[in-house]
């Protein structure tokens, strides 16, 4: 039987950022992939990038290994059906030009120098292992003692205009302090992406607050996109984890963690073979890992009760179009992201009948069409778009997909006339194919639904938020951690870290 120092389960960038970590350490790592292709198919979905770990970036010497950027302060356009678009540009939305109220530039700057400090003083719990709310001598209270004085040297005002906002909802957020409907559409948006969130949800600004509190290049809050899309992103990682020592394994898919007298001992594949380790840490989701890989025989009644019970319920599905000729969506520049969000209310109404496992009307999405940068060699153009909401369990699944295809064109053609005709081939991902895909439950991006009680010390269970299980040798590495989704390597380079104060 095969036999490392550790086993890692997943390659997405969680499972490579702790292989490289624990390889540079002297361990000898194993990585099982299901897919046929390292990287992970959650990276594979996404748009962009906003949070990737500065610590893996340069832990992992990405820019040694390929990484490029094709724009680190990604523009947005926000899109009317008119034309009369509304353009944010700099690191969030620094500059508005087109259709904005004129008391909104100073109205959203100010808000926006808000939001970003509150972000920033949010920022450190993201690299940190979560304290447990029991005493314990691990727990890091000189870290915490340090963000709660960052946060009370704001001043009084700026302290409980932060405690205020953590309890309210992203709609009331904008209602109160801009006009423009484009602009409050656009920000609603970006407040929800990837969540089980519509604006008017209780307590939506706090994952907001996480989202911005990502960087790119040493800039908070900005979209970068990689040169060759996020794919690349993840191919880089895949180079530093090879180059570290790691070995990697494709189409390798593991049937369970093989525990032995309350302690994981390695892992058997579906084909039947087995591999021992005295570590496993799996990158998969904790739901996926602790009901499937464990299952109920060697976890007590309430942990997997609660794994069971774990909220994780995705609402973006992703629409990937080939076109004969590059669309004019109005004038807009092709190169910047789009938008189809019109108002704060335009988003909440694509979020109402998701909730019952219907389909929206009017789907709001974020568009992007990488040959508008880099023409594609056989003249064709890609746009894929994020669609915000989609209905992770509808009664009829095949119905669903089709209503969802039909809605999005529809919505495309209103901003995009002639769109339609150009459209040579389209493939729509539901939540419900992403889960069958990539085996996040739900299809949720962040493998487990980023929440306010599934966030810190309650991510992804009460319990078990140190990146450790209560099976000797298993530990949890992926997005379902603290501090949650996105391609950025944290979860994965905190569990190592984890691992290495362990040992």
């Amino acid at each position: 039987m095969p036999s490392f120092d550790t086993i890692v389960i997943g390659a997405g960038p969680n499972g490579l950022a702790a292989a490289h970590r624990l390889a540079k350490g002297g361990a000898s790592v194993l990585v099982l992939e299901a897919g046929a292709v390292p990287g992970g198919g959650a990276a594979a979905l996404a748009h962009l990038s906003y949070n990737l770990d500065p610590r893996v970036a340069e832990g992992m010497d990405l820019a040694r290994h390929g990484l490029r950027w094709a724009t680190t302060a990604l523009p947005t356009t926000a899109l009317a059906a008119d034309g009369n678009h509304l353009r944010m540009e700099g690191v969030l939305g620094e500059r508005l030009s087109g259709a904005v109220d004129p008391a909104d530039i100073a109205a959203w700057a100010e808000l926006r120098a808000r939001l970003l400090r509150f972000a920033a003083v949010l920022a450190p719990l993201n690299a940190m292992t979560p304290p447990r709310p029991a005493a314990d001598p691990k727990n890091p209270l000189l870290k915490l003692a340090m963000i709660g004085l960052k946060a009370r040297m704001m001043g009084a005002a700026e302290f409980r205009e932060l405690g205020r906002i953590f309890l309210t909802n992203v709609f009331d957020l904008l209602d109160d302090e801009l006009r423009s409907p484009l602009l409050k559409g656009a920000l609603a948006f970006d407040a929800t992406l990837g969540s089980w969130l519509g604006p008017r949800s209780p307590n939506s600004v706090l994952p907001w607050l996480y989202r911005l509190s990502g960087q790119t290049e040493g800039r908070q809050g900005a979209l970068g996109l990689p040169e060759g899309g996020m794919p690349a992103l993840a191919a880089a990682m895949v180079k530093a984890a090879t180059a570290a020592g790691v070995t990697l394994r494709c189409n390798a898919r593991v049937e369970r963690i093989d525990v032995a007298d309350g302690t994981a001992t390695g892992v058997t594949l579906t084909s039947g073979e087995q591999i021992a380790a005295r570590r496993i840490v799996s990158a998969l989701a904790p739901k996926t890992t602790l009901m499937s890989l464990v299952g109920p025989r060697h976890l007590d009644n309430g942990l997997y009760t609660r794994a069971r019970l774990q909220k994780a319920r995705g609402g973006a599905a992703r629409l990937d179009l080939t076109l004969s000729a590059l669309p004019d969506f109005r004038g807009a520049d092709p190169t910047h992201r789009l938008l189809i969000a019109p108002s704060e209310h335009h988003v909440e109404r694509a979020f109402n009948p998701v909730k019952y496992g219907e389909v929206p009307e009017e789907p709001v999405m974020e568009i992007l069409i990488p040959t508008a940068r880099t023409p594609a060699p056989d003249g064709l153009h890609r746009l894929s778009a994020i669609v915000q909401y989609a209905p992770h369990a509808p009664k009829d699944c095949t119905a669903a997909r089709a209503a969802m295809l039909a809605a999005c064109l529809l919505q495309l053609e209103r901003h995009a006339p002639g769109i339609g005709a150009k459209v040579t081939e389209a493939c729509l991902r539901m939540p419900y194919d992403i889960e069958a895909e990539t085996g996040l439950p739900g299809g949720n991006w962040h493998a487990g639904e980023l929440s306010v009680e599934q966030m810190l010390f309650l991510r992804p269970l009460p319990g078990i938020a140190q990146y450790r299980t209560p099976i000797a040798g298993l530990w949890l590495a992926s997005a379902g951690c603290n501090p949650g989704g996105g391609v950025s390597g944290t979860p994965g380079w905190n569990a190592a870290l984890a691992m290495e104060a362990d040992r």
